[in-house]
Order: C-alpha cells, then sequence, then structure tokens
C-alpha cells in the first residue's frame, strides 16, 4: 500500500516562480496514492496554468471564492472539509503573512481558517525575504499554531541570488506530507463499526429511536482508514456526512443491524460498536397508523439482540470495542458492561453533559480494559477517534 493510499490532499499553489513545479508535486503525491485537488492563487495563476493542474490532477482547480457551482456556493468550507491535509507550496512571502494574521479574503485564506486538517506549507522567495524578520516571525507563530514548514533549499535562485529560499524539491514535499500519515498502526487491518441510532417501527408513521448523531462513530471511521485500515460501516440513522472511503451498509432497525454485522464480522480484525443501538422494539408493529382515539394505552416493548455481546462470543474472536453511554455511576457501569459483554475494551462517555453528549462535536471518554483507566480529556470527537484508534493499535496489535 502507498503511503498516501486513500488520502485526500489539497495543494496550495501561490505567487511564486517556483509555481511551475506544482504540477511536478500534484504527480508526486499521486504517485504515492493521493488523491490531489488545487487551490491556485492570482498570482499562483501568473506562473503556471490551470490547466497543466487539472491534467496533471485530473480533478478542477479551484480560484474562486465565489463560485456558484459550488455546494450551497460554500467551496471554501467544502474543501475545508473535504481534506485530510492541506499544503501550500510554493508559499510566497505575502502567502505566509495573510495566513499568519487570519485574513480571508480569497479561496485559499478562507479554506486555510475553515479547515480541521493538518497544514504544511513549502516556503518559496528570494533569499533576502525570506531571511527577513518579518518572515521568521510569520513562521514561528505559524509553527506555533501547528503548521509545519517544509524548509526551503540553499542554491542558486531565478533573479541570480544565491542563499535559502529555493522551493523545496517535489519528491521530499510529497515525502513530508506521507510523514504526516506515517502512523500507519492499523495498515492493512480490516474495520467493522456500526454507526448512528436504530428506529423501532410502532406504526408506519411513528417509531422508538434516539438521539445519536453519527459523529462519533464517523470520526472513528476517518481516523481508522488515516491509520491504515479497510473500514466497513453498518450506519443506521446519523445526521453528518458519510465517509465515502469506506464500505457502506445501511440500516433501519436493530435485527438489520445484527444481521449486517452477523453477516460481515468474520472476515474483520476489529469490532467497533459505536452505535446507539435500541435495547426495546415493539413486540408487534401495527400495519396501520394508530389513530388517538383507539383503546391504546400502552405499548407492549420486547429486547432486542445483543450484537456486542453476540460478538464478543464469536469462536475466533477478533478484537471487540464496545461505547458506554452513560447518565449516572459512569465508571461502575462501564466496568459492569465490560465484563458483561466480554469485550476488550469499552469507550465510557457521560451523555448527561450537553457539551459532550450525542449531538455534540465533542466528547471526552474513558478508555477502560481489564487493566486500566484511561482518560481521554475534552476535544474535537475527531482528535478524540484518532487517541482511541491509537490506543487500540497500541493495546491489541
Amino acid at each position: 500500500m502507498n503511503a498516501l493510499t486513500n488520502k485526500r490532499i489539497l495543494l496550495g499553489v501561490s505567487g511564486s516562480i517556483s509555481a511551475y513545479k506544482s504540477p511536478d508535486i500534484v504527480r508526486r503525491l499521486k504517485d504515492l496514492g493521493a488523491e490531489v485537488r488545487v487551490i491556485i492563487t492570482s498570482g499562483g495563476r501568473e506562473f503556471v496554468s490551470e490547466l497543466s493542474l487539472q491534467t496533471v490532477s485530473q480533478n478542477k482547480v479551484h480560484d474562486n471564492l465565489w463560485d456558484k457551482e459550488a455546494e450551497l456556493a460554500m467551496g471554501h468550507i467544502e474543501l475545508a472539509k473535504w481534506a485530510d491535509v492541506v499544503i501550500i507550496a510554493p508559499a510566497s512571502a505575502n502567502t505566509i503573512a495573510r495566513i499568519c494574521h487570519g485574513k480571508a479574503d480569497d479561496l485559499l485564506s478562507t479554506v486555510i481558517l475553515a479547515t480541521n486538517a493538518s497544514v504544511l506549507i513549502a516556503p518559496s522567495m528570494n533569499q533576502q525575504m525570506f531571511a527577513s524578520k518579518a518572515i521568521k516571525e510569520n513562521l514561528k507563530i505559524l509553527n506555533n499554531r501547528g503548521v509545519v514548514t517544509i524548509n526551503p533549499g540553499f542554491g542558486e535562485q531565478a533573479c541570480g541570488d544565491v542563499g535559502e529560499g529555493r522551493l523545496a524539491e517535489p519528491i521530499e514535499i510529497a515525502k513530508e506530507v506521507a510523514n504526516i500519515f506515517s502512523s500507519s498502526t492499523l495498515s492493512g487491518k480490516k474495520v467493522l463499526i456500526t454507526i448512528g441510532g436504530t428506529i423501532e417501527a410502532i406504526d408506519p408513521v411513528r417509531y422508538i429511536s434516539n438521539h445519536s448523531s453519527g459523529k462519533m462513530g464517523m470520526a472513528l471511521a476517518h481516523a481508522c482508514i488515516q491509520a491504515g485500515a479497510k473500514v466497513t460501516l453498518i450506519v443506521g440513522s446519523i445526521s453528518v456526512d458519510i465517509e465515502k472511503r469506506a464500505e457502506i451498509t445501511h440500516i433501519t432497525s436493530a435485527d438489520e443491524m445484527y444481521d449486517a454485522v452477523m453477516k460481515k464480522v468474520n472476515s474483520q480484525d476489529l469490532f467497533i460498536s459505536c452505535a446507539a443501538v435500541a435495547d426495546f422494539k415493539p413486540s408487534k408493529i401495527s400495519q396501520k397508523k394508530i389513530k388517538k382515539d383507539s383503546n391504546l394505552t400502552a405499548i407492549q416493548l420486547t429486547k432486542n439482540k445483543d450484537i456486542l455481546k453476540s460478538v464478543c462470543l464469536i469462536k475466533n474472536k477478533l478484537i471487540c470495542i464496545g461505547f458506554a453511554a452513560e447518565t449516572e455511576n459512569f465508571l461502575a457501569n462501564a466496568t459492569a458492561k465490560l465484563e458483561n459483554k466480554k469485550c476488550d475494551a469499552i469507550i465510557l462517555n457521560d451523555i448527561s453533559n450537553s457539551e459532550i453528549g450525542l449531538n455534540s462535536d465533542e466528547n471526552e471518554v474513558h478508555f477502560i480494559t481489564q487493566d486500566k483507566i484511561e482518560k481521554i480529556d475534552k476535544n474535537s470527537k475527531h482528535v478524540i477517534a484518532e487517541k482511541i484508534i491509537k490506543k487500540v493499535a497500541q493495546y491489541f496489535f
């Protein structure tokens, strides 16, 4: 598997003479397995053609913050969410200054503000400009924010000067991007994840369900793919974009989720039960809408099959990770679930706290195994997912 297989790289090309190298950067990234999209600034267009970048990337080149053809006319948000990594190569002195100070007056600078992806910059400019205090301070500010600088080379420049400021070679830039994903901790592993809530019909109109959004499960899917795994998702009711790089099976009820999991699970290395599966379903489903004036005053319920426990009881057991969404006696309930289900680890989260509840964008969890309990402090669900998968890989693979 190539180092960037299934990775989505957004390349920003700004105004520098070395922009002529950007098609080669695209080619090198694609050689490593990446899908590449390009944003070109008005300055970048002076040095390289959009047609050449489009031909090499095999994707539309983006340059307009106000693109009416973009989804909901919000191309900056669409691209910001799409990218796993944003790299600006070449990064001119002007572009570095603008992203350093939070400018948002063109597509590239706006995407940088809107993305949660890793950001890399490959400076390219005259050696005296690169040596200036302003550039050094701007780079320091960006580095402190987590932006990675790919250091320029030393040599003769287009203007005839000799010094530091030449754009790093395209192959080196591609390798630096690949290093972002050097943690291929699940490379070659097959991972099955259940996501979202289930819907248990009462009649053709009404049902029993819950507030699960699917955000945590989808973040875990993303983290597993980033770690090199092949991911299969069993997806219930969600309110989040689907990870398109995974194999998807859509279901509605708990019974359908059980059947889908049992059909897929024997070929997997890791099972993560993140779905909020209804514990109960109506014993009988009315084929007609139940009228308000009917005599029905109670709904008889019956238990659904326990998906996590069923998977944990498989003879040739794969690694099984469950979730415990609790509102009280958190650690005691989660530890009891770990013992009862016979799974390898439980991820505990407090859903009584709205800031880290089912619909929130953030979470705070405890990673619980037979040997230890480790807290993962509050952060975005994407960061939480990355930390969970690192622990899973560390302990079980």
